[in-house]
Order: C-alpha cells, then structure tokens, then sequence
C-alpha cells in the first residue's frame, strides 16, 4: 500500500516563506510611520515648529525605546526604515533645488555658501582632533553643521562608517545648537544693522537645519524668509561634493597608498547620484509645482520615518558618552560659522 505524500510542496513552501518576508517589516515600519506622523502633529505648535519633525521624530524614537522597548518582531522594520526609507527620503529632497535660482541668486551667494563649508568643515575638524573627539562624530557634527543639519549627517553617516548611536548623538547635538541658534538670531535682528535681504543671506548661510533657517527667517519678512531658503539651499546643493570628499578620506576599512591616490576607487553612494538626478528633475521645469510640492512632503515624511527607525535603534545611556569635548567643539565651531557669516555679509555686501 502507497502511503500519500503529506509534505508540502516545495512551490507552497516557497510563497508561505515569500509571504511571511513580506509581513515581517510590517510591524517596525509601522511603528516607526506612527511616530513620524505624531511628531509632524507636535511640529505643528509654535515652539516645536523651530525644531522641525525630522528632529520630533528622533527624539519620540529614543523617547519611546527609553519607556516602552521594542515591540517584538519590530527590529526589521525598524531598520528597513533607517536604513533604506532614508535613501529615499534623501533622493526625493533633491527635488527641493533649482539650481537655476541658486546660480540666478548671483555668484556671491554661491562664494558664500562654498566658504562657510570648508572654513566650517577646516576649524571643526581641527578642533575635534585638537579636542580629542572621536574622528566620526567629529566629522558627522563638522559636516552637519558645515551644510544642512540632520540631512547632511544621515547622507555622510553611511559613507564613512559611523555607528548609528555616533548619528544619533550627532543630530542631537546639531538639533538643540540649530534651535537655540534661531531664537538667538530673532532677538538679534534688531540690532544687527543688516536689511532684510543681507539678514537672510545671514541666516541661511550659518544656520544649521531648514527648519531653523525658516524660523530665524520671519523678522526678516518675505524678502528675509525667500533669500535665507534660497541661500541655505545652495549649501544643501553642495552636499554631494562634500559627500564624495569625506567618503573617500573617512570611509571605513584599510586602504593601500594605490588606493588614497585614486579617485576611481571611492565608494559609490547612489543615493546621492539620486539626489542630483532629483535637483535636474526640478531644474528642467517639467513637473507641475503640485508634483513638486507632493514630492518635497513625501521626502520629508519618509525622512521622518527614518529619524524615528534611528531614535528607536540607540539607547539613552549611549548620549552620557557625548563628553564635555564634543559639546565645547560643536559649540565653538557654530560660534566661529557666525562670525564668519558677519565677516562675509561686510566683505561681499
């Protein structure tokens, strides 16, 4: 007698487990979307509006793995979320640039802008190592304060192989510098002497984040908030450059002296080319401002996502290893950037 064959077959095996691969970063990802989504709710008071959500979002991800823990079967997701949701999130805010209005802008702008990186990303740097700072973080804080905050830090983090609690840290420190920076700026307008057109170029070439170089922008009105986005966004222009440079003299793992001579040998970071393609996407002037606008909130959310996945994956105990010398870098390296920026307004304006 023939016993029936009761195994499944290997087919249903094959879309049972296909199946459940799909399901398994369904949790974290849905998780870390809940907290990007209550973080553009908290974004949405007065206060808060400073910090920006991708900033609420890192903290309500730390907030809640301090409180609540993981949830189980959630680590998948969650790392999907910080890892890839952020590539696209990057890629996407290409979209922001018009590299037309940046060169439009005049080429003073674009002067200023290629100064305060490598004057900020120079003192910063030197300072690190002067401080003893550990090399990545040093560098992940140099960079996010040298071009566009929490956006530069998670594009550059990846290339030269900084562990996600040295971005955490990072963005934490660019955060509450970059807020207390914009307060700062507005009850300083008064008394800076600059109109509103030299007070934007002001602010957007020495703030840290977007959302910061917005807010420091309103005393200015209209023609402040217009010049500082415009000029902040010629320094997120230049982030593919800087991505490029700093991967290649930081990236992780032993190179050979054949290797540092070599341009041909750095490592390919595509998301950054997908970020470009975005810019020229926009530049050309194919898409309708409704696409555009759609894109630029979808960067923006799934950048979100991505701050949460980051806040959910790094531990409370991991800020007690900032030390005083990291904060006295990050610190001194903002105070010298506004300097700089009031040194350039008298030499260029």
């Amino acid at each position: 007698m023939q016993i029936p064959n009761t195994q499944p077959s290997p087919l249903g095996t094959t879309a049972v487990s296909d199946m459940a691969s799909w399901k398994k970063p369904l949790k974290g990802i849905a998780l870390t979307a809940t907290l990007a989504v209550l973080a553009g709710r908290i974004a949405e008071a007065p206060f808060f509006s400073i910090m920006g959500i991708m900033i609420i979002s890192i903290m309500l991800g730390v907030l809640w793995k301090s409180v609540m823990d993981i949830p189980v079967g959630a680590s998948i997701g969650i790392t999907f979320s910080s890892k890839f949701l952020l590539r696209a999130g990057i890629i996407l805010m290409g979209v922001r640039l018009n590299l037309n209005q940046i060169l439009n802008a005049g080429m003073r702008v674009v002067f200023i802008d290629i100064i305060v990186i490598a004057f900020t990303l120079t003192i910063m740097i030197f300072l690190g190592k002067w401080l003893r700072v550990d090399k990545t973080l040093g560098v992940l804080i140099a960079v996010g304060t040298a071009v566009c905050g929490a956006a530069a830090i998670v594009a550059v983090a990846p290339l030269i192989g900084a562990k996600k609690e040295q971005t955490a840290i990072s963005i934490a420190c660019i955060a509450i510098l970059g807020t207390i920076g914009a307060v700062f700026y507005i009850f300083l307008y008064p008394y800076l002497g600059l109109d509103p057109y030299t007070y934007g170029v002001f602010a957007g070439s020495t703030l840290h984040e977007l959302a910061h170089v917005i807010a420091a922008g309103v005393p200015g009105g209209d023609i402040g908030s217009e010049t500082a986005i415009l000029v902040k966004l010629g320094r997120v222009a230049l982030l593919i450059p800087v991505a490029l440079v700093l991967s290649y003299f930081y990236r992780s793992g032993e190179r050979t002296e054949t290797d540092k001579k070599s341009w041909r040998n750095l490592p390919v970071p595509w998301f950054i080319f997908g970020f470009l393609a975005m810019s020229l996407v926009n530049t050309t002037g194919l898409l309708p401002s409704s696409i555009i606008h759609f894109l630029i909130a979808a960067s923006v959310f799934l950048m979100s996502i991505a701050m949460a996945g980051l806040g959910l994956s790094i531990n409370m105990t991991d800020f007690k290893k900032v030390g005083r010398n990291t904060i006295v870098m990050a610190i001194v390296g903002f105070v010298a950037l506004t300097i700089l920026g009031q040194v350039l307004i008298s030499v260029f304006y």
